[in-house]
């Protein structure tokens, strides 16, 4: 199985910007820089579709959803876009009306073993320059695999080389698997994006301590 380059458009859901004219066409007035506007999308279970990439959207495929009728406002900012026609203020969280079961095996991508290793590598916890390592070696049969595949960082990847494990002295500190979508989630929350705002903190569940 190949690996892929990262892919981290965790969300595919049949809502485009392309046609948007009876809410995005002239006359429209967006009163904030409208990239700075987008929506948390949660599935029909109110859980987000995905925590690492976020599932977002941007403002213009939330308010078509909600024209479409496929989601429910759950949020909303208090900025406004506004026409002749209609005025209503940006959705901030929606909810996906039909529940969309999610896949259990993930993509066998880069991103996605680098989020399986926390971001580190796996033979001296360095976070800093990361590829990516075949714990059995190519020559000696190994495969490209969720199983022999490891995060490393380039100074190891060279000093282990085409050796073997017990050739190298150098273990994985944990032995590679093929985890769940909910692995991955869960992993995921280790690592909130920098800005959350503050009407998604309700839907979402990341690793810090609450306050008293």
């Amino acid at each position: 199985m190949p690996l892929h380059n990262p892919v981290t458009s965790g969300l595919q859901y049949p809502c485009r910007t392309d046609g948007l004219r009876s809410i995005g066409g002239p006359g429209v007035t967006v009163h904030v820089n409208p990239d700075g506007l987008p929506a948390l999308v949660l599935n029909a279970d109110y859980r987000p579709l995905s925590y690492y990439p976020l599932s977002l959207w941007s403002w213009q495929d939330a308010i078509k959803a909600v024209f479409l009728d496929r989601v429910h406002i759950v949020a909303e900012y208090e900025h406004e876009v506004s026409s002749v026609n209609f005025r209503m203020r940006v959705p901030s969280v929606v909810c996906l009306k039909t529940y969309i079961k999610p896949s259990r095996h993930p993509a066998f991508t880069r991103f996605n073993v680098f989020l399986r290793d926390r971001f580190r590598c796996q033979y001296c916890g360095s976070e800093h320059d990361l590829t990516f390592d075949h714990v059995i070696p190519r020559r000696c049969g190994g495969i490209t695999s969720w199983e022999n595949i490891v995060a490393a960082c380039s100074p190891c990847n060279l000093k282990k080389g085409g050796m073997m494990p017990a050739q190298a002295r150098m273990w994985p500190q944990q032995k590679p698997f093929q985890p769940t979508v909910q692995d991955l989630h869960n992993k995921g929350r280790a690592f909130p994006p920098n800005h959350l705002h503050e009407s998604w903190m309700d839907y979402l569940y990341w690793d810090v301590e609450l306050e008293p």
